[in-house]
């Protein structure tokens, strides 16, 4: 049987595939040859994906023997789920395998926001010696909010509370006895009380319609001037062009953006013209071992479908 992978994936996962016996066909450039992908996808059992991959109706039409869709990551916008599940396609995901990895992320963006490291090696290597300027502060005592409390909130709220972190949190779908309340100490607020309250604000969610441009300019002013917002979840949650207002107006000091609504940047983006808006390419859950198990994990749940077995991992 044949699968056609579309997107980046570690050679692990794919080597893994062959040794079962499978035709893995690989090209991670793929999903931007729209025309080439659609006129190929009539030939495979399985598809991988990552969210490059526009899995819509003419994606869905084409696929016509296709039997599962793995996708190399959690975040499932680009794909129509209830197309795939009206033509009988499981999806499945790679539940929680960058989980760490993304919550790392967050620590390395509140890290640099506090200790800015490379600026001051910069600063020191054009002969300056500027140790009032680069004196920051301790993350200890300072609020991180998180708006969403998902499995990466939850790892990211266990790093945040050893750093001596007050964690609080906003989900209208976690009741009071869930665990990541329970078991890490968050404490649950309504959302304008977290965006007052916080000096770090991490966004959680996904892409839908209630969370499309979730912060934007009329929750601005309500943060710190200090304050800095992450996004390692999905661009759209923050209205861009709204947070470069904010910033250049000093509502808030900046942000780390690992998404943007549109990616790659586009040239023109005012994203690039503001300095204390730090932007990275969609990699807070791309580690060299989140990759390895999202590889593994995908690996292993697409050839348990094929074999006619139930994955967990199953979203629709």
């Amino acid at each position: 049987m044949k699968i056609l992978v579309t997107e980046l994936m570690w050679e692990d996962g794919i080597e893994e595939l062959r040794r079962k016996g499978y035709t893995v066909d690989y090209d991670m450039e793929l999903s931007r040859k729209r025309e080439e992908l659609l006129r190929l996808l009539p030939g495979y059992d399985a598809l991988i994906v990552r969210n490059e991959t526009k899995v819509d109706t003419e994606f869905l039409e084409a696929a016509k023997k296709t039997q599962v869709i793995g996708r190399l990551g959690v975040g499932l916008d680009n794909i129509d789920l209830q197309g795939a599940r009206e033509r009988g396609i499981p999806v499945i995901s790679a539940r929680n395998a960058n989980a760490t990895s993304v919550a790392e992320y967050v620590m390395a963006a509140m890290l640099d926001a506090s200790r800015p490291l490379a600026a001051a090696d910069a600063d020191v290597r054009e002969g300056n010696w500027n140790r009032k300027f680069f004196t920051g502060y301790e993350l200890s005592k300072r609020t991180l909010g998180l708006v969403g409390m998902g499995e990466i909130a939850h790892r990211v709220a266990k790093r945040a509370k050893a750093f001596g972190m007050n964690v609080i949190g906003y989900d209208p779908f976690i009741a009071p006895f869930d665990h990541v309340i329970q078991e890490t100490g968050i404490k649950q607020v309504e959302m304008d009380e977290l965006l007052k309250e916080s000096d770090f604000v991490s966004i959680h969610v996904p892409l839908n319609k209630a969370t499309k441009h979730l912060i934007n300019r009329k929750k601005f002013p309500l943060m710190k001037p200090h304050a800095y917002v992450i996004n390692s979840a999905r661009g759209g949650i923050i209205h861009e062009e709204d947070l470069v207002e904010a910033v250049e107006a000093k509502q808030i000091a900046g942000a780390y953006l690992d998404v943007l609504e549109k990616e790659p940047v586009q040239k023109d983006s005012p994203l690039a013209r503001v300095d204390s808006i730090k932007l990275s390419p969609h990699i807070a859950g791309l580690t060299i071992e989140a990759q390895s198990r999202t590889a593994m994990l995908i690996a292993e749940e697409v050839d348990r479908v094929m074999n006619g077995g139930q994955s967990l991992c199953r979203v629709n």
